[in-house]
């Protein structure tokens, strides 16, 4: 099997070389809102958009008009091209949602397909030369792409590379359910569970900080620049202690058992806002907000994907079952009721008067409908 891995590095910059993957994050960004900009006039008046050869041939004709185009590679122009077009054609077929304009500052990065160059601690990036990085873990398989990126004011790279491998054998023989939740973040039904690391709950009060002191600067100033910035770390510090959380809770888990067994969570809807609107105004408005920024803090989709690719990795699997009763069911008899919870935390079955966890009888009735679903042959496993 072929697996694809991302290695990702801090790079080591000169103000000169900033200065340079700016601009060439900048140049890449006008092409993105450019092309943006043509296809949504093509839609609206009702034309076919363009396809990725007719943005290439517009490409040549805005060097000529903007002579700074020309100085940067035209590999990562080309790429924003493509990456457009993808975009738009998964907004057609519903996958996604339509394209955004990109915003100075935000999400700044660039790819390179091919020319670039590692050797040891260095990388060479087609017209913009060599750079150090920080080489936190070695390399493995045939590097195919690099992208660089901008996260509050430090640049990244990440490599992407491709090995072939024998299609692995899980070392493990066991499974398991496992239910997500907010006080525990994951609950295994052989008994044990994860704490959530709530990193956003613990920085909140820093991030409203910094986000006030913004407001008291002058738009677009020095000091409001600089402020931006600050927003930015924090916001980093937040998704670095999560994914860091999620990494070492998936590989742990994967490590372990061959077959895992989730609900298929609609995350989305279940973080929905609650406002409503003016003519049928939302009740519990202010609890709901709360239970949203609780659920959108633990990252359950995020868990679910990298158990998922790693479960490949691994020669396990990962399968989704309706999540319809598996709190109300009774792990032993089978009894379904709303009364058989009582309280979030204890599970009591009013027909068998079996007593248990309520998050461990829920993780159990997810491995049972697991098997069910491998006995009838329907397994379903999460795509990657």
């Amino acid at each position: 099997m072929i697996i694809r891995k991302a290695y990702r590095y801090q790079l080591k910059v000169t103000a000169e070389q900033a200065g340079a993957l700016s601009r060439f994050a900048g140049c890449n960004r006008l092409v993105w809102n450019s092309a943006l900009a043509v296809q949504k006039k093509c839609l609206d008046e009702k034309k076919r958009v363009n396809n990725y050869s007719e943005l290439c041939s517009m490409l040549v004709e805005w060097k000529k008009e903007l002579p700074f185009l020309a100085e940067v590679h035209s590999q990562p122009l080309q790429q924003v091209l493509k990456d457009l077009t993808r975009g738009l054609n998964d907004s057609f077929s519903g996958a996604k949602g339509f394209p955004k304009f990109k915003k100075k500052g935000k999400q700044d990065s660039f790819r390179f397909p091919q020319g670039f160059k590692i050797e040891g601690h260095r990388i060479y990036l087609p017209k913009l030369g060599w750079f150090k990085f920080r080489k936190s873990q070695d390399i493995q398989g045939q590097p195919k792409n690099v992208t660089v990126s901008r996260v509050a004011d430090k640049w990244y790279i990440s490599v992407q590379t491709e090995m072939d491998v024998p299609n692995p054998v899980h070392p493990s023989q066991s499974s398991v359910g496992i239910d997500v939740g907010i006080v525990k973040f994951a609950t295994i039904s052989d008994g044990t569970w994860i704490n959530p690391v709530n990193s956003f709950r613990k920085w909140e009060e820093k991030l409203a900080i910094v986000q006030q002191r913004i407001s008291r600067r002058v738009k677009y100033s020095k000091n409001w620049t600089k402020q931006k910035v600050k927003i930015a770390k924090v916001h980093a510090k937040i998704a670095n202690i999560r994914k860091d959380f999620l990494h070492k809770s998936t590989t742990t888990i994967s490590k372990n058992h061959a077959i895992i067994v989730m609900e298929d969570l609609k995350v989305r809807n279940m973080s929905a806002s609650a406002k409503g609107t003016i003519a049928v105004p939302g009740r519990n408005v202010r609890a709901k907000s709360g239970l949203n920024k609780s659920i959108l803090d633990q990252g359950w989709y995020e868990f679910r994907r990298q158990l998922s690719y790693k479960q490949e990795w691994n020669g396990g699997s990962v399968i989704l079952i309706n999540p319809v009763n598996t709190s109300r069911t009774c792990s032993r008899c089978r009894h379904v009721a709303p009364e058989n919870r009582q309280t979030q935390a204890i599970f009591a079955c009013v027909k068998c008067r079996h007593l248990e966890n309520a998050d461990v009888n829920a993780a159990k009735n997810i491995l049972a409908a697991g098997h069910a679903v491998i006995a009838c042959g329907e397994l379903r496993q999460v795509a990657v």
